[in-house]
């Protein structure tokens, strides 16, 4: 009973987070985004967009409210933000004429970055919840809860090659203007979230 007592507060905590990141709905996004990349450019997007995720949670969590609060920033100017710039490469890789190979090929350097990192697995979602967290549960239990999911989607995107090879060429395709669209529509979700809870402050 002691023992449930002590691990309750992990796993309250690392529910919400691994809801927010969603690692489920990135892995096929990944996939879509990583087609035309080889092996070793694929590892380095992810760990990029590992690092780059789990560096920007934790110092959210470090001094997230200090600078929000000092720069008079709210979540819905992230959401905001975040969805627009989401939308705006949808957008052009839905686009005909391979517009696709201009972050798969030109910019892999960065993809890992921008838009894996964040605001796809790191974004306002996770942002939120971690402060939410904080309030709730305390510093080493979000801390904890948010490594244990980063890993998750580290070894979730090591292991995507696998699902890549059992959907086929055909299916990539197809799973790829599929997850352009998804994209589109997350951008917009957030937007919308974004855009209602600006309102709802300002009321």
């Amino acid at each position: 009973m002691a023992m449930m007592d002590m691990l309750k507060p992990y796993i309250l905590s690392f529910i919400p987070v691994f809801v927010a990141v969603d690692v489920i709905g990135t892995v096929p996004i990944f996939l879509s985004l990583v087609e035309n990349s080889s092996k070793q450019q694929k590892r380095k997007i992810v760990r990029d967009a590992v690092t780059t995720a789990t560096a920007v949670a934790i110092i959210f969590v470090a001094v997230g409210k200090w600078v929000f609060s000092l720069l008079g920033i709210t979540i819905p100017d992230f959401q905001i933000a975040g969805g627009a710039l989401l939308f705006v490469i949808s957008v052009r890789l839905l686009l005909p004429g391979a517009q696709k190979s201009v972050i798969t090929v030109s910019h892999y350097k960065d993809m890992g970055i921008f838009p894996l990192g964040t605001p796809l697995i790191t974004g306002p979602a996770v942002l939120t919840t971690t402060l939410i967290m904080m309030n709730s549960f305390g510093a080493l239990a979000t801390l904890v809860s948010l490594i244990l999911n980063m890993f998750l989607v580290w070894f979730c995107l090591i292991k995507a090659d696998l699902i890549m090879k059992r959907v086929g060429p055909s299916g990539t395709r197809a799973l790829s203007k599929i997850m352009y669209i998804l994209l589109a529509a997350i951008a917009v979700m957030m937007i919308r979230r974004g855009i209602t809870g600006a309102f709802l402050n300002g009321a």
